[in-house]
């Protein structure tokens, strides 16, 4: 229970609690938590005296304009700052100093919440890698051979990640009509979504120094909603032989809220199977009490709303790798994390043709039209279309948990 306002079953409710960035009219920009219907300021509760532990001090790190601070002070400090804070949030001994800290949600405004580092983007939804496969190489097998050995990811642009709200202007690039003898230079066409997790980072590493599967934990600090924008002509026409590019690196949109890992430890489940073949010893997991292993997956439901229409719910329990396994891939080679680190899980694409989470797939590219609930149809983005992302998680004693929202609106190219 806690001595606020909020039900029982609120999906921003005490067993969620994620950090953001916020800022009101007269002040500026640092970290928040979510409860119910209110921010509270966490530095200026820090800073009341009840700071917990005997570490580094949490209100200097929660007075920055970015979570980045927060993050470098590592696992142990995270946990005992959210048990300090659902303390807070619950004790009625602490009501009366924290109430005039809680803002109403709707005096705030978000930003984006960390300063991003490193971005990578996997391709974990064998779902997805299918039917792109399908489209994009019809006279191949629709995985590549290496698909089932490894986390297959690219490095994309840290610079273009925006927060919820922001717009996104149509990119612009080199595509090749297949009607046309050589390619030409404009704005997408085929302008597409990716309905994404992202993972956030923090405990930076050392060059040369490996995490393991069992470790990626102490790393994986929580989760945001991320929108993968694609240009689907542009990518098609570059993608070979380096991958992704300028079809990608235009806008990634990231939501407000990062749910911790802690809040979601209910929603963990077992990988769907990893038997044929059998990954390599890196990247397999242990056995756990709960039984989702320390490669473990997530039971996120999603849902894609289109001008106002939902037109698929894709879930991220189907997805092929674990979030461990692409931190353990990641770095295998030595390479580092570092606080403020994100990684995208790719497009999460389930069994069904109404949970793909692209609308290359929904689509199948381009032949099959979605009909809107306004009577319009649509095959790829359109100027001034809006595409939501939401998502919810099964919590603990039978709660649920909100991912909050993401959300952008398509500008013209300029």
């Amino acid at each position: 229970m806690t001595w606020l306002d909020v039900p029982a079953d609120h999906p921003f409710g005490i067993t969620n609690l994620p950090y953001g960035v916020f800022s009101t009219a007269d002040s500026a920009p640092r970290v928040g938590v979510r409860i119910g219907d209110f921010v509270l300021d966490a530095s200026a509760v820090a800073a009341l005296g009840g700071d917990p532990g005997d570490g580094p001090a949490l209100a200097p790190a929660w007075a920055e304009p970015t979570l980045n601070a927060f993050l470098a002070m590592g696992h142990e400090v995270w946990t005992v700052a959210r048990t300090w804070l659902t303390d807070v949030v619950t004790n009625e001994v602490h009501a009366e100093a924290v109430r005039p800290h809680l803002i109403p949600i709707e005096h705030v405004t978000m930003h984006l919440p960390i300063a991003v580092a490193d971005y990578v983007d996997f391709y974990a939804s064998e779902h997805h890698a299918t039917n792109v496969g399908r489209l994009f190489r019809p006279d191949s097998e629709p995985l590549t051979p290496n698909w089932k050995h490894l986390p297959i990811g690219y490095h994309g642009r840290s610079g273009t990640v925006v927060v919820s709200g922001a717009d996104v202007i149509r990119p612009s690039g080199q595509r090749k009509p297949p009607t046309e003898p050589a390619p030409v230079f404009g704005p997408s066409v085929r302008l597409d979504i990716e309905a994404e997790l992202g993972f956030i980072v923090g405990g930076a590493t050392e060059l040369g120094s490996p995490v393991s599967v069992a470790d990626a934990d102490e790393h994986l600090f929580g989760v945001v909603l991320l929108n993968d924008w694609s240009a689907r002509d542009l990518q098609a026409w570059e993608y070979v032989p380096l991958g992704p590019f300028l079809g990608k690196s235009f806008a990634t949109t990231i939501a407000p809220w990062v749910i911790t890992t802690e809040a979601l430890r209910a929603a963990r489940v077992p990988l769907p199977g990893q038997t044929d073949p059998t990954p390599l010893p890196y990247l397999q997991g242990e056995s756990t009490d709960d039984g989702a292993g320390t490669a473990y997956g997530l039971d996120i439901t999603y849902e894609v709303e289109w001008n106002g229409t939902v037109v698929t719910r894709p879930p991220y329990r189907s997805m092929y790798w674990s979030p461990a396994q692409m931190v353990a891939h990641m770095t295998v080679n030595g390479a580092t994390l570092r606080d403020g680190d994100l990684f995208g899980s790719g497009t999460i694409s389930g069994p069904n043709e109404d949970e793909r989470g692209s609308f290359l797939e929904l689509s199948w590219g381009g032949q099959n039209p979605v009909t809107l609930d306004d009577g319009s149809t649509r095959t790829f983005l359109e100027d001034g279309d809006t595409v939501v992302l939401r998502a919810t998680a099964p919590g603990p004693d039978g709660t649920t948990i909100s991912l909050g929202e993401c959300v952008g609106t398509i500008r013209p190219a300029r």
